[in-house]
């Protein structure tokens, strides 16, 4: 079975993707608290695609959500299926989304910004997510 890594980028990525994990969510059978309270074998055999299996039968997106500034993940956290995040899915920066002059200076003089393996707060994502970003170069 294949294994999908979600990949939210900015304030419209992230809040597109907030609706896109609620809509999967019902789909899996999937509360806001990440327990399965589906009714189909079908649903089980594929949660996996989109999922990892945490302690307690409780389920975690496989995501990474991304912004330059904490607001947009604040929103998402506090969402409905914002819950179901661990806070390592969360990578942003410190106030510089709404600044493109200043965000787009420090992208440039420090590309190791935009290198999703160097990250420190990625690294311990996940072996999936580290494969999707070793493609992305």
């Amino acid at each position: 079975m294949r294994e999908i890594v979600h990949l939210q980028a900015g304030q419209c990525g992230n809040q597109i993707g907030a609706k896109f994990w609620e809509v999967i969510s019902d789909e899996h059978g999937i509360d806001p608290t990440g327990s399965y309270n589906g009714d189909s074998d079908l649903q089980l055999e594929r949660i996996n695609v989109y999922y990892n299996e945490a302690s307690g039968g409780k389920y975690v997106p496989r995501a990474v959500l991304v912004d330059l500034e904490p607001g947009t993940m604040d929103s998402v956290r506090s969402g409905p299926f914002g819950q179901i995040f661990r806070p390592d899915n969360f990578v942003f920066g410190k106030k510089l989304g709404t600044v493109y002059g200043p965000g787009l200076v420090l992208c440039y003089n420090k590309p190791s910004l935009l290198d999703y393996r160097h990250h420190r707060q990625t690294v311990g994502i996940g072996y999936s997510k580290e494969r999707v970003a070793m493609s992305l170069n």
